[in-house]
């Protein structure tokens, strides 16, 4: 796994999606399915912020990844990204997280497609005793690994949230405008997952602050003391961080970074 790169977040505002009609996935395992066993993921050499992957070296290699091509490559209309699921996972697991790249279809010009054996490039979700929930952001060229956990990860908005940050996205709340939206509340944090907060300067593409944001963090996400961790300024009681599904931001954001629309707009810092 080579290491991971720092990326500008690229977030825009509502504006019509792109309707182009999905691509069928055929319900046939050995189509997607990693039938061949896997050495497990050695989690001692990644560094987790949250759910979000990078290796010990990432420190040693902090450049942006919109500078060493993290977005996956387009071509023609579409944007095809190879994937395997792993063997481990039952049929309705792999059913739900077929149903979550099946979204990105509907709605995008993303199209999640079977590995073949001559393309080096793919995503593997797989799961890992303890290994919990986590993705890489952008492409990380060779084997990028999704970890969904079986017990607990394997969940529509869940499937949906990692492969966004695998397609280049971070979490709303990490947002550089986020300070006039919402309180981050470090006193409230759990001292080693305080940098999961840390604010990061980003390309926001003239799009809004979304709570409804399936990568948006949850009001008492990672609290020490019961109390909340994130607060929305605009009311202090408003509740946020339990979204099922993507937003409507949530996929345009999409459409916009990949270019799936026929506007070829540029947005800039």
């Amino acid at each position: 796994m080579t290491p991971a790169f720092i990326f500008f977040f690229f977030f825009i505002s509502v504006m019509d999606v792109c309707l182009s009609a999905p691509a069928e996935m055929k319900n046939q395992t050995d189509e997607f399915t990693d039938d061949d066993p896997r050495p497990k993921v050695d989690l001692e050499n990644l560094v987790l912020h949250g759910d979000v992957a990078v290796t010990n070296t990432f420190f040693k290699n902090a450049d942006p990844c919109t500078a060493r091509g993290c977005k996956w490559p387009k071509s023609g209309r579409y944007v095809n990204v190879p994937y395997q699921i792993s063997s481990e996972f039952s049929q309705q697991e792999k059913n739900i997280i077929l149903r979550g790249m099946q979204s990105f279809h509907q709605t995008t010009c993303i199209r999640f497609v079977p590995k073949r054996s001559d393309q080096r490039d793919y995503i593997h979700f797989f799961s890992q005793r303890n290994g919990g929930c986590w993705s890489y952001i952008g492409r990380q060229r060779g084997q990028q690994y999704i970890s969904l956990e079986r017990r607990g990860c394997v969940h529509h908005s869940t499937v949906q949230h990692e492969i966004l940050h695998a397609l280049g996205f971070h979490h709303e709340q990490v947002r550089s405008d986020r300070d006039r939206y919402v309180r981050i509340l470090f006193n409230n944090i759990q001292q080693r997952q305080r940098g999961n907060f840390k604010k990061v300067q980003t390309n926001n593409l003239v799009t809004p602050y979304d709570f409804t944001s399936v990568m948006h963090y949850g009001k008492y996400d990672f609290t020490s003391n019961g109390q909340p961790t994130i607060e929305a300024k605009s009311n202090p009681n408003q509740q946020f961080g339990n979204a099922r599904q993507m937003s409507a931001n949530d996929i345009t954001r999409v459409n916009r970074l990949y270019e799936c629309n026929t506007s070829r707009r540029q947005y800039r810092y």
